[in-house]
């Protein structure tokens, strides 16, 4: 998983979509734009704010993501009625420092668990709206990758939608407990080759299409498989990384 959107969608800390979902959903918590009314279209969102459409529907699916609003064919983007907060989920992990690569695997080993689960789940319960969701992270992290930028964000929010799609919040919940840190692509190491990074940008593509296409496929065990063989290839990395700080040392 790893780094930060084409040049559309820059702009130094946060992206323009984010920026852009921000100001949607802070004027949509002040009554702005009260449950059951209409959002500006993407034409006018893209001439109000000064961007690009792809920055506007990338805007909208995380306000969707986080269920704030709904898009109803042929008619426009709707803000839902605001559900009550659940109560936290109250688990925390000891011992966990993020600079050692040991507690890395540990975590991606715990991930690996959960997240295989998650997928064949969001396989058999996403609905219309969240496989969209789980598509259009999924281009955002293509487009990061390619233009070579930071992804970490754009990837945790693919993980994240996926687990939105089982329908279960405790999934997120999880996931967001441990946090994005856990990124595959922070083991990459300062000596690689151009074609190196190359190849491991072309496998991950790869590896997040076979989830995405196998959970909108509604192929449970497809995804469960594809699920897997990405995190445990995360797992990889970081082990050869750690035996290459090993050797390092002797």
């Amino acid at each position: 998983m790893s780094e930060e959107l084409n040049t559309d969608l820059i702009a130094s800390p946060k992206t323009r979509a984010t920026q852009l979902s921000d100001t949607l959903r802070q004027a949509i918590a002040e009554g702005q734009f009260p449950p059951g009314s209409k959002l500006p279209s993407e034409a006018q969102l893209t001439l109000a704010h000064g961007v690009s459409r792809t920055v506007v529907r990338e805007a909208l699916a995380a306000l969707r993501s986080d269920r704030l609003v709904e898009a109803r064919q042929g008619a426009g983007v709707f803000v839902l009625q605001a559900t009550p907060t659940p109560p936290p989920f109250n688990l925390s992990l000891g011992h966990i420092d993020l600079a050692r690569v040991s507690s890395m695997i540990e975590l991606l080993e715990l991930r690996t668990a959960v997240e295989v689960e998650s997928a064949g789940m969001a396989a058999l319960r996403r609905s219309p709206a969240q496989e969209e969701v789980i598509f259009e992270r999924h281009y955002a992290v293509r487009s990061c990758l390619e233009a070579h930028q930071p992804t970490s964000e754009a990837d945790f929010a693919l993980h994240l939608s996926i687990a939105d799609a089982t329908n279960n919040p405790r999934f997120r919940e999880f996931l967001t407990m441990i946090g994005k840190n856990v990124i595959p692509r922070a083991a990459l190491r300062g000596d690689e080759t151009a074609e190196e990074q190359m190849d491991y940008i072309n496998l991950l593509v790869d590896e997040h299409h076979a989830i995405v296409t196998a959970i909108s496929e509604g192929d449970e065990e497809k995804a469960r498989e594809a699920m897997r063989r990405h995190l445990r290839g995360s797992q990889l990395r970081y082990r050869n990384l750690l035996r290459a700080q090993r050797e390092d040392v002797r």
